[in-house]
């Protein structure tokens, strides 16, 4: 079989790779499409120093399963696959299982690669009227959805999104859909002009900095959600946000990060790390057509 593989720094396309087999409750996933996420990036470059296949991303076909009914299923799957035994998995919340294995990041082999196994329970059938293409894209978005999920947003909220890659395009778009004053910082103007052409606010990172630097108080957001990738990014990220107001933390990063804790108590911020989201509201954004991925 064939994967791209990580190791000690170094990647590579194999094409001696081991078929993966299927276990108890789990599916053969032959994989139509993988994204690319940054995370992935990172891992190359030393995160969490993983070893194996990458690739978390992903839309595919079930070849083989003990549950006839998912065999030809066009299929995307959650990426935290729990132990099932533990109280956060009793409880339905397997993205935060001790014992979890993570697709691709953590103790699983992910999706840069010919096949992939995948337990039932993580899996979901791609609406027909779903390109693959379109498809792909579901975890990303159910990303973006994990910020909504968790915070309440409205519409009087002015919300800044840092970074115009495709984390921070699709969180924007989700985001919009709240009616919040909102607007995206970035550094590509062909990226901006994604969201301009959505109807979303947008401005060049030199122009919003030179705004806080010039607007103090005045410019800060009530709420600022980091997907920009850089270590740079936390740091702005504290600089836009309104005392009392709430940093979203979306991003993943192989470099360390110096943090000053005072500021964050003297102005009373909410701090919360996002991470992965829910599959179902991606879906249906993708059917609907609510949200935009082609241009991505």
């Amino acid at each position: 079989m064939r994967g791209l593989t990580i190791s000690d720094g170094s990647v590579r396309l194999a094409t001696d790779l081991p078929m993966p087999v299927a276990g108890p409750g789990e599916a053969l996933v032959r994989v139509l499409r993988a994204g690319v996420c940054n995370t992935d990036l990172e891992l190359a470059r030393g995160y969490m120093q993983f070893h194996g296949v990458p690739g978390h991303e992903f839309v595919g076909r079930v070849e083989v399963c003990d549950d006839a009914s998912w065999v030809g299923a066009r299929v995307v799957g959650e990426i935290n696959c729990g132990c099932g035994a533990c109280p956060d998995c009793r409880a339905g919340d397997s993205r935060h299982c001790p014992d979890r294995t993570v697709l691709g990041i953590l103790g699983r082999a992910g999706t840069f690669a010919d096949y992939v196994a995948m337990p039932i329970e993580n899996l979901h059938r791609v609406p027909d009227s779903v390109s693959t293409p379109r498809a792909a894209f579901t975890e990303p978005l159910a990303a973006a959805f994990a910020i909504t999920e968790r915070l309440h947003v409205r519409p009087t909220d002015r919300v800044t999104v840092l970074g115009d890659g495709k984390l921070g395009l699709l969180v924007a778009q989700v985001l919009q859909g709240t009616a919040c004053a909102l607007e995206l910082v970035g550094r590509h103007e062909s990226k901006l002009d994604i969201a301009a052409r959505r109807g979303i606010a947008t401005c060049r990172l030199d122009g919003f900095t030179a705004r806080l630097r010039e607007g103090g108080r005045q410019a800060q957001r009530d709420i600022v959600v980091d997907c920009s990738g850089s270590v740079g990014g936390f740091a702005l990220a504290r600089t836009a946000v309104r005392p009392r107001g709430t940093l979203v933390l979306k991003t993943t990063c192989a470099d360390s990060v110096s943090l000053d804790l005072a500021p964050l108590v003297i102005d009373e911020i909410n701090v919360f790390g996002s991470r992965c989201g829910p599959f179902e509201p991606a879906l249906r954004a993708l059917a609907s057509g609510a949200i935009d991925v082609d241009a991505l």
